[in-house]
């Protein structure tokens, strides 16, 4: 092997052993491959870089090149020169193949395709193609259906933590400031949108323009351009950090591409609220500004319990990355069968305000992904701004206004809301951002907010807020407390309080 083949063996197997599911017993080497007899007795002296056993009788190979350029010939050799080979046998099927070209130094492209009714067909996870090897997890999801096309498909918890980790850990080593990498998380996530191929090689100036370039393109396209510079990227000063930082960011597109991060970011899940939190683990923290990262369990309930629907008008004043307005749209869309209702509720019925440019940044992105629910996500104080219910092309919608008026008509249907916990020396305490959106909502409207329990339960200014405006002006249908799950412990680890949800109709 050269080098550079020897480098895309060594990720092939660590990728397949550390996040993908296999273990050693089921992933062979180009010298192991022998062991299993239709291999030996239909591949003569070449053989594939991996092979996985699936099953006695059922496998997954893997042909690797040293170049990216070279994806189209990885393929080819993986099906004909190995896997239609061994088909010949009658007692094992390769079912599953993936091309893998390129190296350290440029990243590496994955192409994945599957065996069904005799034909290859390319592999896709939530309408994009797969760009990382394939996972136990995933095999057997296409067995089970017989479909190379998987559908509502999340990612593994821990293997995204566990990239997450590496992340953080790849833009540290990159000399890129703890509080900058969402930033960088953001441009790379924007410059993926439409296709998985950047351009890696170019000298680093090069290629922080091409990257730059496709985020304003993508903004401008969704009638965002202004928020370019929140995302926009820029080579660190010293030239000496020049190399370093385009290492960084090689590093970190194979990370997500290995995550498949397209089908990810359309799966549900916040993903950049998770990658968020973890650069805040290492960054300002978030207790200390105030910021609170909704597990994904919660916001998903949240989304059912109120029967999020296409003719409602849903507001988060404290969106951050946007977790709960994802959760909307996620929900109508699994209840809406009309694509035209669905596409009016993506433009008009979703609204978002956060205070900090560089988290509004990161829920435009999370909604680019979806498609649409960008459109009325902005950039300010949610005490500073009120909503009035207007019309566009005979659907009711929402508009922002700096100053409220007698005669405003009060627009919201239905609030998701996790407002910044109290801090000290801080005036805005949790509840003056309730009292907020419900000063934005329709009679009858529901709004669902987390709390800590001491909101409840403490006497003072918080007892006469609720004596004095929430019980004599609005009705508590119910206050909920969430057991510690080890998904909503794990989540929020970095915390010291308990989560706790509101249900309030106004």
């Amino acid at each position: 092997m050269s080098r550079s083949e020897v480098h895309a063996y060594n990720y092939i197997y660590k990728e397949l052993l550390q996040r993908k599911g296999w273990n050693e017993n089921e992933v062979f080497t180009q010298q192991e491959c022998q062991r299993i007899p239709a291999i030996a007795k239909h591949i003569k002296n070449k053989r594939p870089e991996n092979v996985v056993q699936i099953s006695s009788n059922t496998l997954y190979v893997i042909e690797a090149k040293n170049e990216r350029n070279k994806i189209v010939q990885a393929l080819r050799e993986a099906e004909k020169d190995y896997s239609d080979k061994i088909n010949k046998d009658k007692s094992v099927k390769t079912k599953f193949y993936s091309g893998v070209a390129g190296n350290d130094k440029e990243g590496f492209i994955v192409k994945s395709k599957y065996l069904k009714a005799g034909s290859w067909e390319t592999i896709t996870e939530n309408g994009f193609e797969v760009t990382g090897l394939l996972s136990k997890k995933q095999i057997e999801l296409i067995l089970s259906s017989d479909s190379p096309n998987l559908i509502d498909f999340e990612i593994d918890e821990k293997e995204f933590l566990l990239a997450a980790e590496n992340i953080n850990q790849i833009l540290h080593n990159g000399a890129i400031n703890k509080d900058y990498r969402a930033r960088v998380i953001s441009a790379l996530l924007l410059a993926l949108v439409q296709s998985p191929n950047l351009e890696l090689d170019d000298n680093p100036v090069l290629m922080v323009d091409a990257i730059n370039s496709r985020v304003e393109l993508m903004l401008k396209k969704h009638n965002k351009q202004e928020f370019a510079r929140f995302i926009k990227i820029d080579l660190p000063s010293s030239e000496d950090n020049h190399v370093k930082f385009k290492e960084a960011v090689v590093l970190t597109v194979q990370e997500l591409l290995e995550l498949n991060i397209r089908s990810a970011m359309k799966s549900g899940k916040d993903v950049l609220g998770k990658f968020y939190e973890v650069f805040l683990k290492y960054g300002n923290g978030a207790k200390e500004i105030g910021i609170v990262l909704t597990p994904r369990h919660i916001t998903r309930f949240s989304a059912k319990i109120l029967d999020i629907n296409s003719d409602d008008l849903v507001y988060d004043p404290t969106c951050g990355t946007g977790g709960f307005l994802v959760a909307a749209l996620d929900e109508v869309g699994r209840k809406e069968k009309n694509i035209k209702k669905f596409d009016l509720f993506k433009k008009y019925g979703i609204y978002g305000i956060e205070q900090q440019d560089p988290v509004v940044a990161l829920a435009l992105v999370n909604m680019i992904f979806r498609g649409d629910g960008k459109n009325n996500i902005i950039e300010g104080n949610c005490f500073n701004k009120y909503l009035n219910l207007s019309t566009k092309g005979g659907k009711l919608k929402a508009e922002y206004m700096d100053k409220d008026s007698e005669d405003r008509v009060l627009p919201i249907t239905k609030v998701l809301m996790n407002p910044p916990f109290a801090q000290k020396g801080n005036n805005e305490k949790e509840y003056d951002f309730v009292q907020c959106a419900l000063e934005q909502m329709q009679d009858d409207g529901l709004l669902f907010a987390i709390f800590p329990m001491s909101v409840f339960l403490k006497g003072g200014s918080l007892l006469t807020w609720r004596k004095e405006y929430l019980l004599r002006n609005h009705t508590l249908l119910s206050v909920l407390t969430f057991p510690r799950s080890e998904e909503h412990t794990s989540e929020l680890q970095s915390h010291s309080f308990i989560s706790y949800a509101v249900f309030c109709l106004k």
